[in-house]
This record gives C-alpha cells, structure tokens and sequence, in this order.
C-alpha cells in the first residue's frame, strides 16, 4: 500500500489516456467520459500536484467529421484525420477544464523533439514554464508531420519518454482495460495482476497487441513496453481503466502497478534505446558482440565486419550480429563514408596510417545501450 501512496502522493505525474477511452466507436469525441476525466485531472491539480496529460484521440476524433468509417491505414490520410481531429479535441479539453478554471496548452512532439539536445531541452524547458504557471499540458504525437519511419509509434512510448524528460514522481497509463490479467479478461476466472516487481512477474500475464476499439495504436504490449522504460528510469507505472483515475491518484489499489526499477538507467541511454532509430547498421564478428553484449566494451574497427545505410557521425546506428539481429544501439564516431576502409582494422594501425583522428572507438561505450529482442528496453 505505501507503493500506492506514493502515487497518490506524487508532486509531479504523467497521465497518458488512449483513443478507446475518450472517443465512440463511430469515432466521435465522447463527450462525457472526457469529461469525468477533466473532472478528476482538474480536482488533482488544483489539491497542489501538477498534471501531465499525455492524450491520444485526434486521429479517432477526425473520422467521424470526414465520413472515415474506420482508422486509415495510410499515413497520409492518418495525418488529414489528426488534422481535423486535434482540433476538435483541444478545444473540448480546453472548455472542459475552464469550467474549473485550469488553462490547458498543447504541446506536439516529434521523436526529434527528444533525441537532438536543443529540440529536447527546449521541449523540458517549454513544459516545465507551463508546470510553473498552473497549466496543465496536453501533451500529443505530431501526427500531422510525423513520417512511419520517424515517429513514437504510440503515446504509451510516448508518455513513458515525457515522464523521464519531466522527471516525473509517477505515471498513470489509461485504457479501456483495467489492468493486466493473467488470461484474456473476458474469461471467466481471468485474475488481475496487482503489481510486477520483475520480468519474472511478466510469465503469467496475458497480453494483446491492439485496441479492442480499433481506433488506436496501443494495446497492452504498449503499456508493458512504456512501463519498462519509465520504472528503469525509477518512474512507477499504474496501468489501469480510465474509470479508475481517480482511485489511481488516490492511492488506492486499483489497476496494476509497475515497480521502479532499483538501478537507474540514466535518461540519455533511455532515449537512445527508445526515442531513436537507427540511421544505420553496423554488423560485428562474434567476438565483438562477446565484447559489447557481455563485457560492455567499446566498439573497434577491427570487430565491424559491413556496414549499411548513410549517416553521419553522431548519429545513433544498430549494431547487429552475425545473423542480423539489434543487439545494442549506439552513437557512432564515424560517418558512413569513413567506415568501409577502417573495417576490421586495428586502431593502432589505422593511427600510425591516417592519424590521430583515427586512434579512436567506432562507438565508444558510453555511447552504447543494448537493445532486447523485443525492442522494448535496454
């Protein structure tokens, strides 16, 4: 119960809410669940804590004013949807919220907005001014810009990343499910797991990959994958129906609860692993996976065995094994031009050939996060 008090407790906290809980089937904004929401937003806010709402829905509310009977499947009509549908949407959260008398702002972000260092702490800077003046940020995926290469793939991520920019004290993932269960939730005798202290704890539970509504991207693969991000950061995770909002700010045992992480992974390394995307890969010999994977060393010349893509030095690229399987991403001190001829070489000899510049890691530890094999953390 203390975990549980910590989050009601929590100065700062990230609320994230999915399409099928704020829109109809037919794709309209659903005008009294959003506002049983703003209810409870605004009352925990204005008792001192500061709110973060991370909102999905402006695609969803976007079908339904251009006759969409259902979610396009191409970006580009996703992005029309967003178009009409953002709209719609902050202006519900803003009258909403003015009955309470709290000022709302929207915040866009882009995956760029939290990998490149000035975008991310202009982002910080931005969000944390609106903390300080009482407002409470709506917080969405550019959806009208973002590109299928580029882009958080779903606002479960996306909170998770918010939480950690915002050094946030916990966050509540919303759905239209009431946590996660040890089998399909529909089932009889299907149990709700109260809390996951380990990936262990993870074995039992039944997960599904979509929405039951179709309207959004998540599902409870995406919250799982958010919470292990946010509590590797140390942020606590309770996943659970936004019906139970309140009782989650509350303290009370409602949904499911993620616990933080006891080793901090720090932010930067969270945001190579999950906030970017390779601009290219570098394949290794064994021995260099042995020595990245298992050792944590640096990346030599002499263990890359291909590249492929163009990127420049800096740029985050995949480091792949043998068979062509992520093991690890990294920010690479070379650009793609370079690397052919430095390959498999050691850095003694490419010193004493081409110079100093050259007496250096291809990727420096530092600048290395291992990736599971299920993308979904480091």
């Amino acid at each position: 119960m203390a975990e549980r008090r910590s989050v009601g407790d929590a100065r700062r906290v990230v609320v994230k809410v999915g399409s099928s809980s704020l829109t109809t089937p037919a794709g309209g904004i659903d005008s009294d669940r959003l506002a049983a929401l703003v209810d409870v937003l605004a009352g925990h806010q204005q008792s001192g804590h500061q709110v973060v709402l991370v909102s999905s829905g402006a695609i969803a509310a976007g079908l339904a004013p251009l006759g969409l009977p259902r979610r396009p499947r191409d970006l580009a009509t996703q992005q029309a949807a967003a178009s009409v549908g953002q709209g719609r949407l902050l202006r519900e959260y803003a009258e909403r919220f003015g009955g309470h008398g709290v000022v709302v702002g929207q915040v866009l972000l882009t995956p760029d907005d939290l990998v490149r260092r000035s975008h991310h702490r202009n982002a910080q800077r931005t969000l944390e001014r609106l903390l300080r003046l009482g407002v409470v940020p709506i917080v969405n995926e550019n959806d009208t810009v973002a590109t299928d290469e580029i882009r958080f793939g779903d606002n479960d991520r996306l909170a998770a990343l918010v939480a950690h920019l915002l050094r946030a004290d916990a966050l509540v993932l919303l759905s239209d499910v009431d946590g996660l269960y040890d089998a399909p939730p529909d089932r009889p005798g299907a149990r709700r797991v109260a809390e996951i202290r380990t990936e262990d704890d993870l074995a039992v539970v039944r997960l599904n990959r979509g929405s039951s509504t179709g309207t959004g991207r998540g599902g409870m693969l995406a919250k799982v994958a958010a919470a292990r991000i946010a509590t590797a950061g140390g942020v606590p995770v309770v996943v659970a129906a936004a019906g139970d909002a309140g009782a989650v700010l509350a303290g009370q045992p409602v949904g499911t609860y993620f616990h933080p992480a006891a080793t901090r992974t720090s932010s930067r390394l969270l945001w190579l692993a999950h906030a970017t995307a390779g601009r290219g890969s570098l394949t290794l010999d064994p021995g260099a996976v042995r020595a990245v994977v298992s050792r944590r060393a640096s990346l030599l010349a002499a263990g890359v065995v291909g590249v492929d893509g163009t990127f420049a030095a800096g740029e985050p690229v995949d480091l792949l094994d043998e068979n062509g399987h992520t093991v690890a991403r990294g920010l690479v001190n070379f650009d793609s031009a370079e690397l052919p001829r430095l390959l498999g070489r050691s850095t003694r000899d490419l010193a004493r050939e081409l110079g100093s510049d050259y007496e250096r890691e291809i990727v420096h530890r530092d600048d290395i996060v291992l990736v599971r094999a299920d993308r979904s953390g480091p």
